[in-house]
């Protein structure tokens, strides 16, 4: 990435408007150095990617638990019911997914605390995506639900990156 900066210039890198990128620190601390004028975006792919890492891993470990405790496995072949987009859903995953809400599982609960984040990307006002941002943390952080509290604090962490979004108005 600091050979892209060093092949372009100085001067084309500061007409830079807009950067698009993850969260990784080295790429944030080259776009603020070399991009100063630059409106930095987190990416979206990025974002819902932490979400469904987080989904995952409680997904997994309570699945495991279910089966050392001699429940019965709901869980199992949960993965992608789970983790895709319900307008993505096969027709055999949907009756899954229904039946999968009507537990009381943690997984159920962190899945339905990232499908309620995908409201996020429905405002304008970068006011108004930083009020839900910020809700969504604070319901997140009394969930006791580790992995989901681990990417509501580094969302925090980057909330004005995520509101550059709605800065760029979308673009």
């Amino acid at each position: 990435f600091e050979q892209f900066f060093t092949l372009i210039g100085q001067e084309l890198a500061q007409k830079i408007e807009f950067v698009c990128s993850d969260m990784w620190q080295p790429y944030l601390k080259l776009i603020r150095s070399h991009c100063t004028h630059a409106l930095n975006i987190l990416d979206r792919f990025h974002i819902v990617a932490k979400l469904n890492t987080a989904l995952d891993e409680v997904r997994a470990g309570e699945a495991r638990r279910l089966a050392q405790d001699g429940y019965e496995p709901v869980l199992k072949k949960s993965r992608w019911c789970l983790l895709k987009r319900k307008t993505n859903l096969t027709p055999k995953q949907r009756p899954r997914l229904r039946d999968l809400l009507r537990y009381n599982l943690k997984t159920v609960r962190a899945y339905l605390l990232k499908e309620d984040f995908q409201q996020l990307w429905n405002y304008h006002s970068p006011a108004w995506a930083g009020k839900f941002l910020d809700q969504w943390c604070q319901d997140v952080m009394r969930s006791h639900i580790e992995p989901m509290k681990k990417v509501a604090t580094t969302l925090r962490n980057h909330r004005e990156l995520i509101l550059n979004y709605f800065r760029a108005r979308k673009r």
